[in-house]
């Protein structure tokens, strides 16, 4: 696995690009939402998007008209 990593590098890139977006979007609804634990758990937990995606669509409060 790890000569494949450094034969592949994009790999990587990939993953970081894939998932930057979707950490930075439930970082900032969690932190509007006054939800501390959901943060730092978002902050620290990397799951290459799965929780944060899951944190948006189904647990993040929604937002009233």
């Amino acid at each position: 696995m790890e000569q494949f990593l450094i034969d592949n590098s994009w790999v990587i890139w990939v993953a970081v690009a894939w998932t930057l977006p979707w950490k930075a979007i439930a970082l900032w609804k969690s932190a509007r939402a006054d939800q501390m634990w959901w943060y730092i758990f978002l902050l620290i937990i990397n799951t290459l998007g799965l929780l944060e995606i899951l944190y948006i669509f189904v647990f993040a409060p929604k937002r009233k008209k």
